[in-house]
């Protein structure tokens, strides 16, 4: 019988071959233990490690020399940069960091210039998505050098960036939402969690948190989970939402919850919805994040501003937000210059709803406009008098 793995140790083969074995611990800096697992030297040092009661004991730190990028990172560690990102996205950042420490933790940090880093770059050029992730990483650190006074600048600022070609999440269509709906009745567990995140516009680490313990008399009251500082949202609850999640157990963890009532993990989530879109018939990379990004879309074609919006979903960044707003603006104006060509008739956009979730006049509205132009048509065909 194959041996469970210890809690929190992590093993891999590094380039050269060689096994390497670390305790990564929440909150403190990685340690390095005797490899192979489960030799009596590794059981001691991994109980030393565990027993220890302060990250900087000497049993539970590997020694770094001062001024070193090994230090720097674990310094970064215990910043308030990083102690405020929620777990999920530490241990994203860890590992990233920790493997650049294994390879040139030894380097001074005050010595790394731009041509180090376009190298680093360089050699993750088969990976372009890990190498742009790397930069950001990298980045971060050596702001952290400069306001630690460990260096002067930040070399990653001048140094080459990567060409990522990428789309990201899909954002859902009217069309996309219209066949879940279909095929997802109402009543369903995957309808209501659909619901939640499209009346929302949470992302999934707080849509399967949220529940009646979040209720208030001015709407959801959330703080979210993976945003910088932790924003805190108060969503006015949707009329149609509230129908959803009438029958809801008053006494249970979150709306979304399972077959046995408890709430659903972040990544069991995306796993559930984005089948459930394919079962449903939509396109590959339909995820409850293109969910999200639908929720912006039509709140900018609502008529909402870029702060309403941010209001609602918990963004930091405006410049994502004022794109949705750019791009519903134009949707308008194209509409509005179409209209005046047509000599005044009201031509509205398939896509573009009155109000949220109301699928069935996008669908009149789209009627209504071609009904006016075969009218426009076939007056045009008659012979003048």
């Amino acid at each position: 019988m194959r041996q469970r793995k210890p809690k929190y140790v992590n093993e891999y083969i590094d380039r050269h071959g060689k096994p390497r074995v670390y305790l990564r611990r929440p909150g403190r800096a990685q340690i390095a233990l005797p490899a192979p697992l489960y030799t009596p030297e590794f059981w001691t040092a991994y109980r030393a490690a565990m027993s220890a009661d302060e990250p900087t004991s000497p049993a539970a730190m590997r020694r770094v020399k001062a001024g070193s990028i090994a230090a720097a990172v674990n310094g970064y560690y215990g910043s308030t940069e990083f102690k405020v990102l929620a777990e999920t996205t530490k241990a994203t950042y860890r590992g990233v960091l920790d493997r650049f420490v294994d390879k040139h933790g030894a380097g001074p940090i005050a010595g790394l210039q731009p041509k180090h880093v376009n190298k680093l770059i360089d050699e993750m050029a088969d990976t372009p998505s890990a190498a742009s992730n790397f930069r950001k990483r990298l980045k971060g650190l050596m702001d952290y050098a400069v306001s630690a006074g460990l260096r002067a600048d930040n070399p990653v600022v001048v140094a080459k960036k990567v060409k990522l070609k990428t789309t990201g999440h899909r954002t859902w269509t009217e069309e996309d939402i219209t066949r879940f709906r279909r095929h997802h009745e109402v009543g369903t567990p995957l309808r209501l969690a659909f619901e939640v995140l499209l009346h929302t516009g949470l992302r999934r680490s707080d849509a399967v948190r949220l529940g009646w313990q979040h209720l208030s008399k001015d709407g959801f009251v959330i703080t979210t989970k993976k945003s910088q500082g932790h924003v805190e949202l108060c969503i006015p609850v949707h009329s149609d939402l509230a129908r959803y999640i009438a029958d809801c157990p008053k006494d249970g963890p979150a709306f979304i919850a399972t077959m046995y009532g408890r709430a659903r993990s972040e990544k069991a989530f995306s796993t559930w919805i984005s089948e459930a879109a394919s079962d449903a018939g939509l396109p590959p990379k339909s995820s409850p994040h293109g969910v999200r990004k639908a929720a912006c879309r039509r709140l900018a074609e609502a008529g909402c501003s870029a702060l309403e919006i941010m209001s609602i979903t918990g963004h930091t960044d405006i410049r994502e937000i004022e794109r949705y707003c750019r791009e519903a603006a134009r949707k308008k104006l194209a509409v509005a210059a179409m209209t005046k060509l047509e000599g005044g008739f009201d031509i509205r956009l398939p896509n573009q709803p009155e109000e949220l979730g109301n699928n069935d006049d996008n669908l009149l509205n789209s009627l209504a406009a071609e009904t006016v132009w075969r009218s426009r048509q076939d007056s045009n065909l008659q012979p003048a008098e």
